[in-house]
């Protein structure tokens, strides 16, 4: 892998040095940045562009907020290399996340979901802070992540992605798109990985990451006529995925569900189908309609050990909106229903605890917008569930620009919902805890839903340093739980009880990013992120475990000028430091499978290099963790994995150690 890296430099550094001997035109355009503020918008939010996500090895949507501060990225064990995001310290059951505002990954597809949309389909992500939008839905509390796919109308002829790492991942992404005359086009993506080689860099006998292989389709069509205003994007996807994990000497045909060795196996099919249809007024172009609908049937068969985990979850939803405005365009509204189906089919070590919900729901959401210095979002919902029962969803956006460059905003709102404990934590059927849920009162699994506030505030001044761009945010948010599925790890490192809160849990999330242009084309993107994330469990009062206190976030970037063919170097070097995080209590284990009370704090580094020959092809290079820190102990009582130690789910730091990738890039326009 190491010679093809050093390979790959060689030919792009001689390719580069014949194209500028040919070439001594330099094309002048503007530099598109890759993450954007909107200084417009009410809410508070960041616009990630498809420039973005080629800095880093966005091989799919989990790993797409790397060089991203407002998103906290983590491993959720040891074993499944699955990335688990964050949003104001929360994680990601609390964010709304959502695919061209249709809710995605929710559900069943919670722990894995992410690492099924290939990053090289993806548009453009907008991620917003705080309560988001009452349109689309009650669900949120921390924020919303909507992933915009490429559009069949935009889309370029052909485009191909091969991508190696040294971990043996390899990844394989073809588009193939095609406009079939001026109102039809229709785009097909293919999508393969595969990870086939054995690694166990920490030596404790098992995979640092999971053998598999994931297969992925999507068709979508677009139809757009703007003679007569009528717009519809039909999607239709399949994704099968295929995971190993366990001790290396782990056969599934010879081994499993025996004390041989321990190892599990997690396989994955998914169908979706969506449909979108709008309609806007040719006299009144303020004025649309627009009617969402979408099917998906996602099926886990899985075994982690001797525990046992199959969901077959059915979903369908459906939201029709109507957009127009009041009297004139600085006053707008939005209204309309939404329903929502949700059919699980689920076991857990072959107890039956399958449900049927579903809700129907209608909003309305007033927008007064100045266009000066004033603007605000004020919505609310009411919503029928079968389970949550019947309630009422509350938001509030408002921005105020106080003088030039700078943007002040205030969001609040309420969010409800059902927690689906088994499939968000399915890390823990990979240890010997025993799981207990000591409520029954409850509708779901004997639970109540979650209810939660948020508030926050954010300032955005822009501003000139040194004759050259610069702008500063204070972002500072609190999640206030009314009731909360309280998952303790904190009682005994052999149980993980599930229980609603009986006292108080909070989180406070500060941010301050600086951002400056230090030299043309040489920008740096900074962060320094506080938590407080406490909950009242029942053996006291603790902050959250595994969420650091303290973190800093840096990025540089650095692009050479663009020649007249695109011919250009890009650079990329990201770090992230962490402070000390509240481990889990594993006290009573012997000393040889237990954890200190807190663990170190550490950084990673990450770059990657990239060349582009041309508006048609690129290279690109990187390393990830290349400082090489590793969590020295990640599977506790890995000796003994059937003992009663054993536990995969305490993980704080990366596991593999340094890891470095190669791959190119080509375009037929």
């Amino acid at each position: 892998m190491k010679k093809t890296l050093i390979l790959l430099v060689v030919l792009a550094f001689h390719y580069s040095y014949s194209q500028e001997k040919q070439l001594d035109e330099v094309k002048v355009q503007a530099t598109q940045k890759g993450l954007k503020k909107s200084i417009k918008g009410t809410s508070n939010t960041t616009i990630v562009s498809s420039k973005e996500l080629l800095k880093a090895a966005c091989c799919n949507l989990a790993e797409s907020f790397e060089t991203n501060p407002s998103i906290d990225v983590n491993f959720s064990d040891a074993l499944t290399g699955t990335k688990q995001i964050k949003m104001l310290g929360l994680t990601s059951p609390y964010i709304m996340i959502t695919e061209e505002n249709i809710p995605s990954v929710r559900g069943a597809s919670q722990a894995y979901g992410l690492s099924f949309t290939p990053g090289t389909w993806v548009e453009s992500i907008q991620i917003t802070k705080g309560a988001g939008s009452v349109v689309n839905g009650y669900e949120s509390i921390s924020g919303q992540i909507n992933t915009e796919l490429l559009k069949p109308m935009k889309d370029i002829p052909f485009f191909l992605n091969a991508y190696g790492s040294s971990d043996s991942r390899f990844e394989l992404n073809t588009h193939f798109n095609k406009k079939l005359s001026e109102k039809w086009a229709t785009s097909l993506f293919v999508h393969g990985n595969a990870r086939v080689v054995k690694n166990d860099m920490n030596d404790d006998g098992f995979l640092d990451n999971p053998l598999g292989k994931q297969f992925n389709i999507a068709n979508r069509w677009q139809y757009t006529d703007s003679q007569t205003g009528w717009v519809s994007f039909l999607n239709f996807r399949f994704m099968k995925d295929e995971k190993q994990i366990g001790q290396l000497d782990f056969e599934p045909d010879r081994d499993k569900f025996t004390t041989n060795y321990w190892g599990s196996e997690i396989n994955t099919e998914r169908f979706d189908f969506a449909s979108k249809v709008g309609y806007v007024w040719a006299s009144m172009p303020f004025q649309s309609i627009g009617f969402q609908n979408a099917f998906s049937n996602h099926i886990q068969q899985s075994y982690f050990g001797f525990n046992q985990y199959d969901i077959h979850q059915q979903s369908y939803y459906s939201n029709l909106i109507f957009n127009s405005i009041i009297n004139n365009t600085m006053h707008k509204f939005a209204t309309g229903l939404n329903f929502t189906y949700d059919k699980y089919s689920e076991f857990v070590n072959l107890n039956d605890v399958s449900r049927i919900d579903n809700s129907v729901g209608t909003f309305f959401e007033y927008t007064f917008d100045n266009n000066d210095k004033f603007s605000a979002v004020l919505g609310a919902r009411i919503d029928y569930h079968n389970r949550l029962g019947l309630f009422f969803t509350p938001r509030f956006h408002a921005k105020y620009i106080p003088w030039e460059k700078g943007v002040l905003r205030f969001s609040a709102g309420r969010g409800k919902r059902a927690a689906n404990i088994f499939a968000e934590n399915q890390q823990y059927f990979a240890s010997s805890r025993t799981i207990s849920i000591l409520d029954s009162d409850g509708k779901i699994y004997g639970l109540n839903p979650e209810i939660a506030w948020n508030y926050g505030v954010s300032f955005t001044q822009n501003f000139q340093l040194f004759g050259k761009k610069a702008d500063v945010t204070l972002d500072f948010y609190r999640t206030d739980f009314q009731n909360q599925v309280v998952v303790d790890v904190m009682q005994s490192p052999q149980y993980v009880l599930f229980y609603d809160l009986k006292g108080k849990s909070f989180a406070n999330s500060l941010q301050v990013d600086f951002n400056y242009e230090i030299l043309k084309h040489f920008n740096l993107r900074s962060a320094y992120k506080y938590y407080d994330i406490s909950t009242d469990y029942l053996s006291g009062n603790f902050q959250r475990p595994l969420q650091a206190k303290h973190r800093v976030f840096a990025n540089l970037e650095y692009e050479t000028h663009q020649k007249e063919n695109g011919s250009q170097w890009k650079f990329d070097f990201t770090t992230n430091w962490l402070g000390k995080q509240q481990l889990p209590n594993t006290k009573t284990n012997a000393a040889a499978d237990s954890f200190p009370e807190f663990s170190p704090s550490f950084a990673v580094m990450n770059a990657q290099v990239t060349k582009v020959f041309s508006n048609t092809f690129e290279i690109y290079i990187g390393g990830e963790n290349m400082g090489n820190y590793r969590q020295s102990k990640a599977v506790l009582g890995s000796d003994n994995p059937f003992g009663t130690n054993f536990d995969t789910s305490i993980v704080y730091a990366p596991i593999f150690g340094q890891m470095y990738y190669a791959g190119l890039r080509f375009k037929i326009k």
